[in-house]
């Protein structure tokens, strides 16, 4: 009898190198589960945070002061009542008020995005290159034009989805007023959100996949992992939004809730992408992604 189990996993184990998916994944999640990958997670979820509600300022004074888009202002504050936790008002009542002020809080606000987006980019490149073998990091100097190039791109791409969610939400609600319960036609406008962040998402995974590594990438070879991350990362914080009241962070962390809410969704949304820059790897490598070696992967003037 044990001989035979013996022999049955013996045979297991060789037809495993026939199962190109699998050889694929199990690699990158032993990275994405490695202590050095949730340092680079931890550090790019933490400058995430610090750069996202000068962000979604600088979005919200675009709309309204500079471009007078009343429907996409409102679109964009719908969004956050619905990705928020319960108890985040007075935090968009106070990014309202910040977006009708003065014109210099904007300008605090690009200012602000410049130092934090390099926040998030520099240990992102990091990490990056690591998992593409790139020996080089770019310099400080060359990182920060190209963090905040990434930035204004991340903010291009944002308008050109929330003026799509905008017409789309704004017909869906019409057609939605038909529906007489009105639990029914909240939760379907709720999934139409979720579905029309998809692309967004995979456009930002994409981006900063063809830019940040400190070398010229193939589009072909990043757009599986990308659409595998964007994808991962809409469904994971739609999971995580559903499953928030079982964490019962006010419970833990009273005034400090929406920070850490925002912090651990973070921390997962960094992993879910480096694991999909570890997947295209896999895909173009056959498996097997070189490391760099530590003394190479010092910043290169």
């Amino acid at each position: 009898m044990h001989e035979r189990l013996s022999t049955g996993l013996r045979a297991w184990r060789r037809s495993l190198p026939k199962l190109p998916a699998f050889a694929r994944l199990l690699p990158s999640f032993r990275y994405a589960f490695s202590t050095e990958t949730h340092a680079y997670a931890f550090s790019i979820a933490a400058n995430a945070y610090l750069s996202f509600f000068p962000f979604v300022l600088m979005m919200l004074a675009v709309c309204r002061r500079w471009l007078g888009w009343q429907s996409a202002y409102q679109t964009i504050l719908q969004l956050l009542k619905f990705n928020l936790p319960p108890g985040s008002d007075s935090v968009i009542r106070s990014l309202t008020v910040l977006a009708r002020g003065k014109g210099r809080i904007q300008v605090m606000s690009v200012v602000m995005l410049f130092f934090t987006a390099s926040g998030v980019f520099l240990p992102l490149e990091v990490a990056l290159n690591k998992v593409w073998g790139i020996p080089r990091n770019r310099s400080f100097l060359r990182n920060q034009l190209v963090s905040f190039g990434l930035a204004v791109a991340v903010g291009v791409l944002s308008l050109l989805s929330i003026s799509f969610t905008t017409a789309a939400y704004e017909l869906a609600n019409y057609l939605m007023g038909w529906i007489p319960y009105r639990t029914l036609s909240a939760a379907l406008l709720r999934l139409l959100l979720e579905i029309l962040s998809v692309p967004l998402t995979v456009a930002v995974c994409f981006a900063i996949y063809y830019v940040l590594p400190n070398r010229k990438m193939d589009a072909r070879s990043i757009f599986p992992g990308a659409l595998v991350g964007g994808i991962l990362i809409a469904a994971g914080k739609f999971l995580y939004i559903l499953t928030l009241p079982l964490f019962r962070f006010r419970e833990v962390y009273g005034p400090f809730a929406l920070s850490v809410t925002l912090l651990f969704w973070g921390f997962g949304a960094a992993l879910i992408l480096l694991l999909g820059a570890h997947l295209s790897a896999q895909s173009v490598r056959g498996g097997g992604v070189q490391s760099a070696q530590p003394e190479a992967s010092q910043s290169a003037g």
